[in-house]
This record gives structure tokens, sequence and C-alpha cells, in this order.
């Protein structure tokens, strides 16, 4: 705690949206007012916010490694997802963990869920979605695996950064529930337009 004190005395913190000082993610950037609700085939999906602006920016900020941006992100999260439940993240491929030294989703579950998550799946197919079209998103399967502890029919709310398609969170979900867990809602921080 000290250290950080002096760090942010040092190097006092930007916003990931709008890299004014003073925190994070200040409460400009920060997403407000009711969440965003999309119906996909299976599952309920609930936002933060748009992914544009300020809010694209911060999850750009996140995935950059900015850890003070998951905090705001989990503070806004962990008011929003059942107490009863388990959060289980959304994998990034193997090699952008290695390149960032972490992934943001699961760092975002961990800190709003603490002992609520289990991040259980793996993404065994690297393809990243990113920059991809609506039809290529679609049609890529069998990216996940479940690699964690059974789940015994235990209510789980997937939880991603961003939702466009829904097609990575079908997929998850698919997985999910082949390791009897019971998942019909995931939040992200944003969805597309």
């Amino acid at each position: 705690m000290a250290l950080r004190m002096l760090l942010d005395f040092v190097f006092p913190p930007q916003c990931g949206g709008c890299e004014r000082i003073g925190s994070g993610l200040c409460n400009t950037c920060l997403p407000r007012g009711p969440q965003i609700d999309r119906k996909l085939p299976t599952l309920k999906v609930s936002a933060l916010g748009i992914y544009d602006g300020a809010v694209r920016h911060a999850i750009l900020s996140l995935k950059n490694g900015r850890r003070d941006v998951a905090e705001a992100f989990a503070e806004r999260l962990r008011a929003r997802i059942s107490a009863n439940a388990i959060a289980v993240p959304v994998p990034t491929t193997a090699a952008r963990r290695r390149q960032r030294g972490f992934d943001g989703c699961e760092l975002v579950a961990r800190l709003a869920f603490g002992s609520h998550v289990n991040a259980g799946l793996v993404q065994v197919r690297g393809e990243t979605q990113r920059g991809r079209g609506r039809e290529a998103r679609l049609i890529v399967r069998q990216r996940f695996i479940w690699r964690g502890p059974p789940l015994n029919g235990a209510r789980v709310v997937l939880l991603d950064d961003v939702v466009t398609t829904g097609a990575t969170l079908e997929a998850c979900a698919a997985t999910v529930r082949g390791a009897e867990g019971v998942v019909s809602e995931a939040w992200v921080i944003a969805t597309v337009p």
C-alpha cells in the first residue's frame, strides 16, 4: 500500500479513458447508467456500456496492462453479479497472455469476485477474433476446453471485455455446459453498437 502511494505520488495515475490525471478511470469515463442487455441464442448478455469513445480507450488500456483500469471495471461489475454465482472469465489466447503478462478478463474477475472465480476455460485454438468479420467470427468452433474443477451443476456467469457477434460467449457457454455448469447469462464491460 505504501509503495503504491509513493508510485502514485511520483507517477500520478492517468485515466485510461481520457488520460486526465487522477485515477485509473475517472467518473466521467466510467460507464454509467443502465446496463445494456442483448439476447443471444442461449445467453442474456449485459454490458456496462457501449464500446466507443472513452470506454473503448479504457478497454484498450486494460489490454495493454493497466491494472488500475481493471480495478475500476471490477468495482462496477462487483455490484452487478449475484453472489451465489461463479464468475468464469473468457480466456485470451496463450500468445496474448504471454505478451501482456496477464489475462485482462481474468484479472477483472479476480478483483471483482475473488474466490468466486473459476478460470477453468482454456482457449486451445489460438485464432484471435480481433479484425474478423461477422461471418468469420460465427464459424470458429471448438476453441475452448474445460480444465477446471468439476462444476457439478453450479450457476455460472461468463465474464468478457467486449461482445460483438456473441460467437465467443456462445462457444464458452457450450463448453461450460459440457462441464456440467449451468449458464444462461454473461456480463461484459462493453458491447459493440
